[in-house]
């Protein structure tokens, strides 16, 4: 894995560090409350690809956000869950998440404005 800059800015920067991405939060958001396989996640996160969401997964396993226990079965069997730190960082994106929720028809209308007007 490629080696990370320090963080030295406000603590926006590192939280983004860990969460920053197109798909991180919403692989986040689909561990929070339980544990999940592999197949259920990529079904769950719909338009990643495999080799993004094993990408994105191994990073949250590295930033210590993400646990993967493999049962060691035949066929494999491998589950996410988040960690302890994970969890605290799923609640810190719950008010966003509502925010989102109460202005999903004022986000799309302002963009169907926009790509009208083009």
């Amino acid at each position: 894995m490629a080696r990370r800059r320090p963080l030295t800015g406000c603590g926006l920067e590192a939280a983004l560090a860990v969460v920053g991405g197109k798909w991180k939060p919403i692989v986040l958001w689909n561990l929070a409350g339980t544990p999940r396989r592999f197949g259920e996640l990529r079904r769950l996160v719909e338009g990643i690809s495999e080799k993004m969401l094993i990408q994105q997964l191994r990073e949250m396993e590295a930033d210590g956000i993400v646990s993967r226990t493999d049962f060691r079965e035949i066929p494999p069997r491998v589950e996410y869950a988040l960690t302890e730190f994970g969890v605290s960082l799923a609640e810190a994106l719950r008010p966003l998440c509502e925010w989102g929720t109460a202005h999903v028809a004022r986000i799309e209308a302002r963009r169907a404005e926009v790509v009208s007007a083009r």
